[in-house]
C-alpha cells in the first residue's frame, strides 16, 4: 500500500492524493458510505461505484456479534461476503464506546460490552480486535481506543488519550498481517495540548496512516475545526489522514482544507431512509406537501440517476406510502452528492482554485440547527438499555 500527493493548494492544506491499495486505488479526498453490517443499506455494489465510491467501511463490533468473523472468513473473506471487490476499512469498536456507553465498560484489558441485541457479554481487547480484523481482511484496520462523550474533562481527556497509546502498542505487537495497513488514532477531545501531543506521537511511529477520532460527537464546529488546525499540522505529510465519522458537506470542505484525505460517515444513508436529500443549499424534505404534485425532479441541478429520472412527487409517495424504494433512492443520491461534492473538491483542488470553490459552496449552505443534531443524538442513544456489563470471558 502506498500514499501520493498529486496536487496541493498553495493558499489551503488541501490535496489531492492517491491511496494505493490491494483492491485498487482510493482517490483523495474521499467520502467512504458505511456498511455496518457488511452492507450499506439499501444499496448494492454496483450501485456505490455508480455513486462514485471506491472505498467502503464495516464495523467490527457489529460483525463481531453477527454473523461472526469466523463464518466471513470461511466464506472467503469480507470482500467476497459483501460482493465489494474495493478498497476495504474496518473500524476497531471504539465508536461503540461512545455510542453504546450504558452497555460497555472500560477498563486497562479493553472494553467490557453487553449485546446491544441480546445482552451477550464481550470483551474486546486490543488483541482481539486485531485478530478479528485480520480475519475479515479489510485493507485498513484500526486499534481499538476510547472515544469520551462531549464535553469531557481535561483528566478524562488525558487517561483516555494514554489508555488509547497503550493499546496501540499491544495492537502493534499483535499485528502480523504485512498486507492489512494499520493506522493510528489520535484522541484528545477538545483539548489542543492533548491533541497536538498525540499527534506528535503517533507520527513518531512511522504509521501507514492516521485517523482522527473522537469529534462530531456534539462539539460545536468552530471547536471541531479548531481541533483539526492543531492536529493536522503535527500527522506527516506522505501518509492519509482520515476523520472518522464526519458527513456534512460544509464539515468534509472544512476538514479538506486543513488537509484530511478520508471520511466515514451513516449520515447520508440515515437522511435518506428518513426522506432527506442533500442539496448545495442544505437539507430538503422529501415528505413536504409541496412535492406532491412536482413534476420536475427534486433537485434541478443534479445530475444523478435518481434526479435525473423521478419526478420529486414519486419520492414524495414513495415516502408518504412508507415503500422502502424510496430510501433507497434518496440514500443513492446523497452518496452520490458527497462523492460528486469531493470529486469537484479535487478538480478545484488541481486547478488552483480550491478556496473560491469552498466560499461559492458556502454562500449557498444552510446549515441545519446543531441543537437539532444534538438531540437527535441523545434521543438515539436513550433507546439502548441501562444496564451495566458484567465482568466477560475474553475475546
Amino acid at each position: 500500500m502506498s500514499f501520493r500527493v498529486l496536487a496541493t493548494c498553495s493558499e489551503t492544506a488541501a490535496r489531492v492524493g492517491v491511496l494505493e491499495t490491494p483492491h485498487g486505488p482510493l482517490h483523495t479526498p474521499a467520502f467512504m458510505p458505511v456498511g455496518t453490517q457488511a452492507s450499506v443499506k439499501g444499496l448494492d455494489p454496483h450501485e456505490l461505484r455508480a455513486v462514485g465510491a471506491e472505498c467502503l467501511l464495516a464495523n467490527t463490533y457489529h460483525l463481531a456479534l453477527r454473523p461472526g468473523e469466523a463464518l466471513i472468513q470461511q466464506l472467503g473473506g469480507l470482500h467476497r461476503f459483501m460482493g465489494w471487490d474495493g478498497p476495504l476499512l474496518t473500524d476497531s469498536g471504539g465508536f461503540q464506546v461512545w455510542s453504546l456507553a450504558p452497555l460497555r465498560e472500560v477498563t486497562a484489558d479493553g472494553v467490557a460490552f453487553r449485546s446491544h441485541l441480546d445482552g451477550r457479554p464481550l470483551l474486546f481487547t486490543p488483541e482481539g480486535v486485531i485478530a478479528i480484523q485480520q480475519a475479515l481482511g479489510a485493507d485498513i484496520i484500526m486499534p481499538l481506543d476510547v472515544c469520551l462523550e462531549y464535553p469531557a474533562t481535561e483528566p478524562e481527556a488525558a487517561a483516555a488519550l494514554e489508555t488509547t497509546y497503550q493499546w496501540l502498542q499491544r495492537a502493534l505487537a499483535a499485528h502480523r498481517d504485512g498486507v492489512q495497513q494499520l493506522f493510528g488514532i489520535v484522541q484528545g477531545a477538545t483539548y489542543p495540548e492533548l491533541r497536538q501531543q498525540a499527534a506528535r506521537v503517533l507520527a513518531a511511529l512511522d504509521l501507514p496512516g492516521y485517523a482522527i477520532g473522537g469529534l462530531s460527537v456534539g462539539e460545536p464546529k468552530d471547536v471541531m475545526e479548531a481541533m483539526l488546525a492543531t492536529t493536522v499540522p503535527e500527522l506527516p505529510t506522505d501518509r492519509p489522514r482520515y476523520l472518522m465519522g464526519v458527513g456534512a458537506p460544509d464539515d468534509l470542505l472544512m476538514a479538506v482544507e486543513h488537509g484530511v484525505d478520508m471520511f466515514d460517515c451513516t449520515l447520508p444513508t440515515r437522511m435518506g431512509r428518513a426522506g432527506s436529500l442533500l442539496t448545495r443549499r442544505g437539507r430538503l424534505n422529501l415528505r413536504n406537501a409541496r412535492f406532491r404534485r412536482e413534476a420536475g425532479p427534486a433537485v434541478p441541478d443534479c445530475d444523478c440517476a435518481v434526479c435525473t429520472r423521478y419526478p420529486a412527487a414519486t419520492l414524495h409517495w414513495l415516502f408518504q406510502e412508507g415503500h422502502a424504494l424510496g430510501g433507497r433512492l434518496a440514500s443513492y443520491h446523497n452518496l452520490y452528492f458527497l462523492c460528486q461534492l469531493l470529486r469537484e473538491a479535487r478538480a478545484a483542488i488541481a486547478a488552483g482554485h480550491f478556496p473560491a470553490f469552498r466560499a461559492a459552496f458556502s454562500r449557498d449552505w444552510v446549515a441545519s440547527d446543531p441543537a437539532v443534531g444534538r438531540e437527535q443524538r441523545r434521543r438515539w442513544r436513550t433507546v439502548q438499555s441501562q444496564r451495566r456489563p458484567a465482568p466477560v470471558a475474553e475475546r
